[in-house]
C-alpha cells in the first residue's frame, strides 16, 4: 500500500502559506533533489517528482480548495487533477499538469480524464463598524446556496441505483476525432463530460445532485481587517453537480465610515476643536479611543490651528501581527462667537495690552505688507 503524504508537509509549509510562501518552499526543495545534481539518485529522483505534484496542486487556486476539502481523494476515480488519463495506470504526477496547462485549452480540457465541474464562488458582502473592525467580531451569516442533495447524496441518481458508464465516450468523459493529422479531443455530447449517464434520476433534484438550502455559517472577523478585506471560506459555496468539488464563499468586509475618526491604514485620524484661550494658555483634552479608554492629549501653550498631535499605539491593531497603529489628532483653534458683556470687555482691556510681540506671524505678515506698499 502506498503512503500519501500531505502535500503541505511535502512542502513544509503550513496550510495557511500564501502563494509566495509555496513557491519559495517548492524552488528550494526542486533544487535540493533535481537529479541532475544528485548522480540520477533514485531517491532524490522520487522526492523530486513527489515536491513538484505537490506544488503544481496547492499553486491552481481551485486544486487547492478540493485538496483542502477531499485531500488525495480529490483527485481519484475523475478527481480533475490526478494522473492517468482516460483511467490509464500511468502516474505522471505534476508533469501530466504541465501537459494540460500548455494544451489544455486548445484540446478542450484534460486529456482523456472525466470533467468534474466545480461548484462556483459565491460573494458575501458584510459591513462592520470601525469598532467591530477594532476589536474584531464572530458574527453568523444566512446565505441561499446550492449543497448537496440529501435523498441521492449528491449523485443524482435514485436511491438504490447508481450511474452507468456512458456508451459514447466509454465513461472517459471524451471524444476522439480524426481530422487530416490531428487528432481533435472534445467533450462528451451525451453524458457533457461526466463519464456517466442517469437512467433513474433523483426526483427530488432531478439528476442534478444539488438543492437549493439556506445555509447559517460562523464567520470571525479578525482585529484590524479593512474596507475591502476579503475572507475566503473554503469549500462553503455552491456545490459542484453530481458530487463534484464545491466553490468557496468569499466575504468582503465594508467598515461603516466612523462620527469621530478617519483611517489611513493602521492609523486613526480625529479633528479636535479647542478654543482659543486653551490654544494659548496650553492644556489637555480627552479623545474617546475605540478600546473604551480616554486618550489624553496635551496641547502646548501657544498651539496653532492645523497643528497634528500624535498619540502613538493609539491607533488600529495590525491584521494577523502584533501592534497598534497612532492616533494622529488635528488641532483646529475655534474663535467664540457668543460672548458674554463681560468677556468682551475683558477682551477689550486684553487687546490694549497687545503690543504685537505675542503674534509674531501676524506681525511679520504686515510688516512685509507695510514694506511692500512703500512704508
Amino acid at each position: 500500500m502506498t503512503t500519501e503524504v500531505d502535500y503541505y508537509e511535502l512542502l513544509g509549509c503550513a496550510r495557511t502559506a500564501d502563494d509566495a510562501t509555496l513557491k519559495a518552499a517548492y524552488r528550494k526543495l526542486a533544487m535540493q533533489f533535481h537529479p541532475d545534481k544528485n548522480g540520477g539518485c533514485k531517491d532524490s529522483e522520487a522526492k523530486f517528482k513527489a515536491v513538484s505534484e505537490a506544488y503544481e496542486v496547492l499553486k491552481d487556486p481551485q486544486k487547492r480548495a478540493a485538496y483542502d476539502r477531499f485531500g488525495h481523494a480529490a483527485f481519484k476515480n475523475g478527481g480533475g487533477a490526478g494522473p492517468g488519463g482516460f483511467g490509464g495506470g500511468g502516474d505522471f504526477g505534476a508533469f501530466s499538469d504541465i501537459f494540460e496547462s500548455v494544451f489544455g485549452e486548445f484540446m478542450g480540457g484534460r486529456g482523456g480524464g472525466r470533467q468534474q465541474r466545480r461548484g462556483a464562488d459565491l460573494r458575501y458582502d458584510m459591513e462592520i463598524t470601525l469598532e467591530d473592525a477594532f476589536h474584531g467580531k464572530q458574527t453568523e451569516i444566512t446565505v441561499d446556496v446550492s449543497t448537496a442533495c440529501d435523498a441521492c447524496e449528491g449523485s443524482g441518481a435514485t436511491p438504490g441505483t447508481q450511474a452507468k458508464s456512458c456508451g459514447t465516450c466509454n465513461g472517459h468523459g471524451k471524444v476522439r476525432a480524426q481530422q487530416g493529422f490531428f487528432m481533435i479531443e472534445r467533450t462528451c455530447p451525451a453524458c457533457h463530460g461526466a463519464g456517466e449517464v442517469i437512467s433513474d434520476p433523483c426526483t427530488r433534484c432531478r439528476g442534478d445532485g444539488r438543492i437549493e438550502k439556506t445555509k447559517t455559517l460562523s464567520i470571525n472577523v479578525p482585529p484590524g481587517v479593512d474596507d475591502g478585506t476579503r475572507i475566503r471560506l473554503s469549500g462553503e459555496g455552491e456545490a459542484g453537480p453530481r458530487g463534484a468539488p464545491p466553490g468557496d464563499l468569499y466575504i468582503f468586509i465594508h467598515v461603516a465610515k466612523h462620527g469621530i475618526f478617519d483611517r489611513e491604514g493602521t492609523n486613526l485620524r480625529a479633528r479636535a476643536p479647542i478654543s482659543f484661550t486653551t490654544a494659548a494658555l496650553g492644556g489637555e483634552i480627552d479623545i474617546p479611543g475605540l478600546d473604551g479608554e480616554r486618550i489624553p492629549i496635551r496641547i502646548p501653550a501657544g498651539t496653532q490651528s492645523g497643528r497634528e498631535m500624535r498619540h502613538r499605539g493609539a491607533g488600529m491593531p495590525v491584521l494577523q501581527g502584533r501592534g497598534r497603529g497612532d492616533l494622529i489628532v488635528r488641532i483646529d483653534v475655534e474663535t467664540p462667537t457668543r460672548l458674554s458683556a463681560r468677556q468682551k470687555e475683558l477682551l477689550e482691556e486684553f487687546r490694549k495690552t497687545e503690543t504685537g510681540d505675542e503674534c509674531p506671524q501676524s506681525q511679520g505678515f504686515f510688516a512685509k505688507v507695510k514694506s511692500a506698499l512703500g512704508g
